[in-house]
């Protein structure tokens, strides 16, 4: 049996302000090849999941606080007991808006390793709107990895 326990698990931590843990897929003990599931702690007041895409589709689910959901040309204040859809190539940012930690649940798949977090660590993720890479949907808060 694969168990995965949260609190054995390190996780990563990026440049973005978030501490993300591999509940399925990637780094966890559970191995999957049809989805990947993880626990994010985004840090209060602006950590986030940069603005990014890639080819899986994922859904987001709030379990504490108050985020900023963009998605294409859309932007929404997602709160604890929401989840959002997102389109397998679609650009998306999460941002915590509120003046406490932020925890996310995401789900994708297939599974595997998304580019972002490999691009962030290495300070090579593109910048909204920059080369071709489409802009943040208006008034939405800045891309801070």
């Amino acid at each position: 049996m694969q168990i995965a326990r949260l609190n054995d698990m390190a996780g990563g931590r990026y440049p973005a302000r978030r501490w993300t843990r591999n509940l399925a897929g990637g780094k966890s003990p559970i191995q999957t090849s049809a989805f990947a599931m993880g626990y994010v702690v985004l840090e209060p007041d602006g950590g986030q999941v940069p603005w990014h895409n890639q080819e899986q589709e994922e859904v987001y689910f709030v379990v504490e606080g108050t985020c900023e959901m963009c998605l294409g040309t859309e932007r929404t204040v997602l709160n604890s007991g929401e989840a959002v859809h997102i389109p397998p190539g679609v650009f998306h940012q999460l941002t915590n808006i509120g003046p406490e930690p932020a925890i996310m649940i995401y789900v994708y798949g297939p599974a595997g390793e998304v580019a972002h977090w490999r691009q962030e660590l290495a300070g090579t993720l593109p910048k909204a709107g920059v080369g071709g890479i489409p802009p943040l949907p208006a008034g939405a808060r800045g891309q801070t990895a």
